[in-house]
């Protein structure tokens, strides 16, 4: 896979039994490169690994505390195999690829294979990913690390996220329960409803 901006590349493959549970397509590219953390952190795929925790696979989808229990519109089934730099998740439902828009906690199918997916990534990622956030932190100095996403305050589904955002690297773990509690409010709050958002130092 040609992509370029890789910060992280999985370890070395250990054959598991999770191999057996992924689409072909998903297993052959693991036992070719573990998965990786490329785009200088604006993708993100998901290794079949214990370590590091933010890399593996089995932590995300049937560890202790998988992305469907973080997020109620995941489904158990579905296959986080990947995430973008602000945590917004990708997930294979029935060979399909669906999109979890993280801060809203709503999923949506890109209706696009494996392949296609891939294809239209390598194509122009920073179109397909919409990798503003990151061009932006970049800019003011900024520079991710591999286990990291970004923070955005205020949070990009918010009006005042319109007149700008603050960006700022924080580990991956901490980003997606920031998402997860986020989400979770935001959906008991009625639409176009004040709202104050605190972040704890």
């Amino acid at each position: 896979m040609d992509i370029s901006g890789v910060t992280f590349r999985g370890p070395k493959l250990i054959e598991a039994p999770i191999l057996s549970d992924l689409p072909s397509e998903y297993s052959d590219t693991l036992r070719k490169i573990n998965g990786f953390v490329a785009l200088d952190g604006g993708f993100h795929l998901r290794g079949a690994c214990d370590f590091p925790p933010w890399h593996s696979l089995v932590a995300a989808w049937r560890g202790v505390e998988p992305l469907h229990l973080l997020f109620p519109a995941l489904l158990d089934s579905d296959i986080p195999f990947a995430q973008d730099c602000m945590g917004d998740q990708f997930v294979l439902r029935n060979s399909i690829v669906h999109r979890l828009a993280a801060e809203s906690g709503t999923v949506e199918s890109m209706a696009l294979s494996w392949q296609q997916f891939f294809t239209s990534l390598l194509a122009n990622p920073f179109e397909f990913l919409q990798l503003h956030p990151l061009i932006q932190f970049q800019r003011e100095g900024g520079r991710l690390q591999p286990g990291q996403l970004l923070l955005a305050y205020p949070p990009f589904v918010t009006t005042e996220a319109g007149g700008g955002v603050a960006l700022s690297a924080v580990s991956a773990d901490e980003r997606l329960r920031f998402l997860s509690d986020f989400s979770r409010q935001l959906a008991r709050i009625p639409k176009g409803q004040q709202f104050r958002t605190v972040v704890a130092e």
